[in-house]
C-alpha cells in the first residue's frame, strides 16, 4: 500500500490502496494491532478504532467498485 503522510498526520490514500486497512505497511510489528478494514465515510475519511490514525482519500481519487 503506498501511503503518503500529510502535514496534519493524516494518511492519504489512492484508489489502488483500497480497501483501506490499518495498520499499514509502515507500522512496526512490535507496536502493531490486529488488522482492521476501514469503511470510508461520504467524504472519503476514516479513523482506526485501535490507534486513532486518520485516513483520507486524496482529492480527485476515483473509487471503483460496488
Amino acid at each position: 500500500m503506498s501511503q503518503a503522510q500529510a502535514s496534519q498526520g493524516v494518511v492519504l490514500l489512492e484508489g489502488k490502496d483500497l480497501p483501506a486497512h490499518c495498520p499499514g505497511p509502515g507500522m512496526t510489528t512490535w507496536n502493531s494491532h490486529p488488522r482492521v478494514f476501514l469503511e470510508l465515510d461520504a467524504h472519503g475519511a476514516a479513523k482506526c478504532p485501535y490507534c486513532g490514525t486518520q485516513y483520507q482519500l486524496k482529492p480527485g481519487t476515483v473509487v471503483k467498485g460496488h
